[in-house]
């Protein structure tokens, strides 16, 4: 820009829902017309699948090894404390790209939809004058509410056996791209998603594993839990090709990187649930030049932020989301960011009914279980076959041992009989084993952050358990959302 030059200023409206939303909002993005293009950050966003951010070394895992992971972070900022609001493919991945909570986006089951209408990162993120594009999985009904460019080399779909290779190319030439027009690349990698068929499952001999304790001993949960393994080590050799392809094309130098390990795996009490295995994900970032190496922060951010997040980095601002920019943590300005995250589940089409709520206040949990007397099932991971092998015959190997093995028998009982209310001191009890909800010490904790959840699910407009129904999951499906 020439010295002297006046810069104006344009607020370009976005409209972020359709007719009949619950929340209307409005993107207000601000455009420096006299700036250069070249002057915005290029954003590049790596998901794993199904990886329980804790079996990580970077967050205190003690068997997989992840070198190109911890390397990222040797480079960038790791934050010890981000959420999801939904332990399932879907409606994690459309928080992600709405910048919205479950029941704002319309999402609120896996295997569901978006409300018609809805808009995001491509629509935003383009509006600001970048690329915005999306390699391997999609996993986002219906397609058309984000309209990612499809970008090839990585494979597509998460329950293919084996995963098909992936091939840098397509991202590579993504990245290097026309001229000075920044771009934003989401590849979504599908490990390590079941089934678990990657990697060389022979690094993790199963007799030498060390079990977290919400995993039941067994001999089949070992072998599992090595495949497992395995996955995740093959995983990380994927984010290292992934940076050096960003380094081949020339762009690593202005692209924040963001890495994030998605939702818990496919073990009871991660995916699928609230628990804070399930919620809980890895988020690296790295920015040369603007984030500080080697650094973690306690801060508390949630999908819902990114968004948020990126449009303030690309000049722009987010009106009516749900998430707020967390921009300043990135860049040392800001120690913290939430007071509260907030996750739920729903658990049709999965299994029968079984809806739950939860709030994290950085250092207790406080959960809901609104169907406490019914028996919580989860049909792929109780079961022994489905579509592209995609269980495991661990949990039988569960119930076989329960009758005689105390500890095996409370692992059960935690994961299938949950009790109405449930408290845990998540800062000194990160596995969330023991209940603290009827301990009178914790009683105003408790009555703090169930006034806080209750609010929370007000706000949202939120019926509890009307939503975790056959109904509201189909009217979903077809775009007529019941809430």
């Amino acid at each position: 820009m020439a010295a002297g030059e006046k810069v104006r200023v344009v607020s370009l409206p976005v409209l972020v829902y359709s007719e009949g939303m619950k929340k209307p909002a409005l993107l207000l993005l601000p455009l420096l017309f006299a700036a250069a293009a070249g002057a915005k950050p290029n954003f590049l966003l790596i998901i794993a699948d199904d990886c329980t951010y804790n079996d990580l070394p970077l967050y205190g895992g003690q068997n997989a090894r992840t070198p190109n992971i911890q390397r990222l972070a040797s480079e960038g900022l790791t934050f010890n404390r981000a959420y999801l609001s939904s332990s399932m493919c879907q409606p994690c991945r459309a928080e992600l790209y709405s910048g919205l909570y479950p029941l704002g986006n319309g999402c609120s089951w896996n295997h569901s939809g978006c409300r018609p209408g809805i808009t995001g990162m491509p629509q935003a993120l383009g509006k600001l004058g970048y690329r915005v594009g999306l390699a391997g999985k999609r996993h986002i009904r219906p397609e058309k509410v984000f309209p990612f460019e499809r970008i090839e080399g990585f494979d597509s779909n998460c329950v293919r056996n084996p995963t098909q290779a992936h091939d840098l190319g397509p991202i590579r030439s993504f990245m290097k791209g026309k001229g000075d027009q920044p771009f934003c690349l989401v590849v979504a990698l599908t490990e390590p998603h079941v089934p678990w068929v990657m990697g060389d499952a022979s690094k993790y001999p199963p007799a030498k594993l060390k079990l977290p304790p919400n995993v039941a001993d067994t001999p089949r949960t070992r072998e599992d839990f090595s495949k497992y393994l395995a996955e995740i080590t093959y995983m990380d050799g994927q984010v290292g090709d992934i940076l050096g392809a960003l380094k081949d094309a020339g762009k690593d130098e202005d692209t924040l990187v963001l890495f994030s390990s998605e939702q818990g795996s496919q073990f009871p009490g991660c995916k699928w649930t609230t628990w804070d295995t399930g919620l809980h994900t890895a988020l690296v970032a790295r920015w040369p030049g603007k984030v500080a190496k080697g650094k973690r922060t306690d801060a508390m951010v949630q999908y819902a932020d990114v968004l948020p997040t990126l449009l303030s980095l690309a000049g722009g601002e987010g009106k009516g989301l749900d998430g707020s920019s967390f921009g300043e943590v990135l860049t040392g300005k800001k120690d913290g960011h939430r007071k509260f995250t907030y996750g739920m589940h729903n658990n049709h089409p999965e299994g029968p009914p079984y809806p739950t709520r939860t709030v994290f206040d950085g250092e207790y949990r406080y959960t809901l279980n609104l169907t406490p007397g019914e028996l919580y099932i989860e049909k792929h991971l109780m079961g022994l076959k489905g579509k592209a092998v995609l269980n495991n015959p661990y949990w039988a190997t569960w119930v076989r041992d329960s009758w005689n093995k105390p500890k095996i028998y409370a692992l059960v009982k935690r994961y299938q009989l949950r009790p109405p209310e449930v408290l845990y001191h998540t800062a000194s009890d990160p596995y969330e084993m023991k209940n603290l909800a009827g301990d009178p010490v914790h009683a105003s904790r408790k009555k703090a952050l169930g006034k806080e959840l209750r609010r929370w699910m007000k706000d949202e407009g939120d019926p509890g358990i009307a939503l975790d129904t056959i109904k509201a999951f189909s009217a979903a499906r077809e775009g007529k959302h019941l809430f």
